[in-house]
């Protein structure tokens, strides 16, 4: 136990003085020497006297502002350690767009149909939106995780560190609903970040890394040899849950595809280097919410092994507890005065 303001803790002698402090005389007019001991009156004089000293020292330690430290437990659950990397680009906050979307043109009944059917879409929730909603469901339902947060578009912001404490995830999972996200990504730089949060920290379960995001990126060959090497260091898995916008490549190409494509679009760049790295890795196509929900819910179900984890039991306050004891030896004090016979009838 510590102390907020130790130096309340030199009165503390000041709780002596009931017990040095004279008895006043019950009945003045009786020769007291006269009348037999009573063993009974003294015990509770002397509870009453102690019951003053109680009072005294749980002023004094209330004052002095007692606390229990925080401190570390061990416990061992069932779970991950999971980042969630948030895509924050401006696509973001676009509606879903389901399967590819051919190329129209022109001003006729099939354009004009399908600008329509693109407004509707629009007024619907954002896959931004959906997303939060659908990990902060996740994370709700995982209480043995541990989890940190990237949001990325052109720079990683890491919001949350990891902890287990779900108000604090669920604050950091709707804190990017508020504004637009910006027009660039770069997921070199989020994967980097993601995977830092696992160097030099001890391997105690399974290391997820969950990538929402509607693109994929190009990397450069120096990104891709430092990516690699921390992924194949922290053993960390990675789940990519790649939602479709309207005319998305999606993350394999047609056989009716040059092969050129493959290296020249960013889904399918980033799907066949994820592919390259030799760590844990499944990619999940999801066009509308519904399947995102089951993308999530297949990562809810696979990672659900034993994880040790080191968890931070918050500081408490105890000055409550030295006044309320002192409150009982004070009522005690006040009910003895009450019943106290100050003269015979």
């Amino acid at each position: 136990m510590s102390f907020d303001q130790a130096a309340w803790l030199w009165l503390l002698p000041l709780a002596l003085l009931p017990l040095i402090a004279q008895p006043r005389g019950a009945l003045p007019n009786a020769w007291a020497a006269l009348l037999p001991r009573d063993a009974a009156s003294q015990a509770l004089q002397w509870i009453l006297r102690a019951a003053a000293v109680l009072a005294i020292a749980a002023i004094v330690v209330g004052l002095a502002g007692p606390y229990r430290p925080e401190y570390e437990v061990e416990r061992v659950g069932r779970g991950a350690e999971i980042v969630l990397l948030l895509d924050r680009s401006r696509s973001m906050d676009q509606s879903f767009g389901g399967a590819r979307s051919p190329a129209v043109r022109g001003t006729g009944p099939e354009a004009l149909d399908y600008y329509s059917k693109l407004r509707a879409s629009e007024a619907r929730e954002t896959k931004g939106l959906v997303a939060r909603r659908v990990l902060s469901e996740f994370a709700a339902k995982r209480p043995d995780d541990r989890f940190g947060m990237i949001v990325f578009s052109t720079l990683p912001l890491r919001l949350l560190e990891f902890t287990q404490k779900n108000e604090v995830i669920q604050a950091a999972i709707n804190a990017g609903n508020i504004g637009r996200g910006l027009s660039e990504t770069n997921i070199a730089l989020a994967l980097e970040s993601a995977f830092g949060y696992f160097v030099d920290r001890p391997y105690t379960g399974s290391r997820i890394i969950l990538l929402v995001s509607d693109g994929g990126d190009r990397i450069d060959p120096a990104a891709r040899e430092r990516i690699a090497q921390t992924a194949r260091q922290t053993r960390a898995a990675i789940y990519w849950i790649y939602i479709r916008s309207a005319r998305s490549p999606g993350l394999l190409p047609d056989q009716a595809e040059p092969p050129e494509n493959a290296d020249a679009v960013p889904e399918y760049f980033l799907h066949r280097y994820f592919l390259s790295l030799g760590t844990q890795y499944r990619a999940y196509e999801a066009g509308t919410p519904e399947a995102l929900q089951q993308a999530v819910d297949d990562v809810n179900r696979l990672e659900n092994l034993p994880i040790t984890y080191q968890d931070t039991v918050p500081r408490r306050d105890l000055s409550g507890v030295g006044y309320a004891v002192a409150l009982g030896a004070v009522l005690a004090l006040l009910a003895a005065n009450l019943l106290e016979l100050r003269r015979w009838a």
